[in-house]
C-alpha cells in the first residue's frame, strides 16, 4: 500500500529543510512552510539560484519564532514580529505586503551572505493569492515559487540514481511529502491525492531548474550539471525537466508519516 514516508517543512525560502513526523495542512501548505523569507534593498525575493550557501543555513521553527544557525555565525534566536510594519515584496511576478523582521536579523543574513538583505515574514494577516490558471478562486500559496506542497515518490529518485554515476538525496528536490509504496513516477497520473484524511489537487508537474544541481552540504553547483542534465535525458516535457507534482489542499487537517496514500486519476 502506498503511504507518506517522510514530511519536510522549509521555514524560510532556500534555506534547509527539517523533516517532521507530522504536519497541519493549512490552505497555504504545511505550517510553517516558507513563512519567512530574504529579498534584496529593492524587495525582490532572493533563492538558493542566486546564493547557493542559503542551502547552509538551518532554520528550526520555534513557539516565538525562529531558530538559525549557519557555518561561521553564532546561533541566533529570531522572534517572529507581532504586527507591525510591512514591507512590499516580490515572489516572481507577485506582490505581497509581508512583515518586516527586526533589523539584528537582517544583520546576520547580511554578513552571512556579504550583501544588504531583509528577513520578511507571513503571519495569517499576510495574504498572497494563488494567480496560476490551475488554482481556483481564493486560494492562497505561502512563499513558495508556485503551489503550496511539491510530493515526489521515492521510487523516482531510485529511478534517477539508478542513471547517475553518484547517487542524489532526496534532499536536491525539496518536497514536502515523500510517497513509498509506488512505481516510479505514479503521481504524474494522479488528479487528485488523499493522504490519511486530507484531500489534494494534484495541480501541475514541478519544473526543475539548476536548483538540484547544488550539494546542499557544501554549496557548490556540480561541475557536469547533474542530476539535472540526466533529467533533461528523460524527463523532459513540453515546460521544461518535470520531477514531482505540485498539490493544493482541498480540506484541512493533519499529515503524518505512515499515513496511507490514494492517488485517482
Amino acid at each position: 500500500m502506498a503511504s507518506l514516508s517522510a514530511i519536510h517543512v522549509y521555514p524560510v525560502k532556500s534555506c534547509a529543510g527539517q523533516s517532521v513526523e507530522t504536519a497541519v495542512v493549512q490552505p497555504r501548505g504545511l505550517e510553517h512552510d516558507r513563512r519567512w523569507m530574504l529579498v534584496d534593498a529593492d524587495g525582490k525575493f532572493i533563492t538558493a539560484r542566486q546564493e547557493p550557501r542559503l542551502l547552509q543555513v538551518q532554520p528550526v521553527t520555534t513557539d516565538e519564532g525562529l531558530t538559525l544557525e549557519a557555518p561561521g555565525m553564532p546561533r541566533l534566536a529570531v522572534a517572529a514580529p507581532r504586527g507591525g510594519a510591512t514591507l512590499s515584496v516580490t515572489v516572481w511576478k507577485d506582490h505581497v505586503e509581508a512583515r518586516a523582521v527586526d533589523p539584528a536579523t537582517d544583520g546576520w543574513f547580511s554578513r552571512y551572505l556579504g550583501r544588504p538583505v531583509r528577513l520578511v515574514h507571513m503571519d495569517e494577516g499576510v495574504i498572497r493569492r494563488n494567480v496560476s490558471s490551475r488554482a481556483q478562486p481564493g486560494d492562497e500559496v505561502s512563499f513558495a515559487d508556485s503551489m503550496p506542497l511539491l510530493l515526489v515518490s521515492r521510487a523516482a529518485l531510485d529511478a534517477l540514481n539508478e542513471r547517475l554515476d553518484r547517487p542524489v538525496p532526496m534532499a536536491r528536490f525539496r518536497p514536502n511529502l515523500v510517497v513509498d509504496g509506488v512505481d516510479a513516477h505514479a503521481e504524474d497520473a494522479w488528479k487528485q491525492v488523499t493522504i490519511g484524511d486530507v484531500v489534494f489537487d494534484v495541480a501541475k508537474p514541478c519544473t526543475r531548474c539548476v536548483l538540484v544541481t547544488i550539494d546542499a552540504d557544501t554549496g557548490r553547483r556540480d561541475e557536469g550539471g547533474e542530476p539535472l542534465r540526466t533529467l533533461t535525458r528523460y524527463r523532459r516535457g513540453e515546460d521544461g525537466v518535470l520531477f514531482g507534482q505540485l498539490l493544493v489542499p482541498r480540506t484541512r487537517g493533519q499529515v503524518s508519516t505512515g499515513d496511507p496514500i490514494r492517488g485517482s486519476g
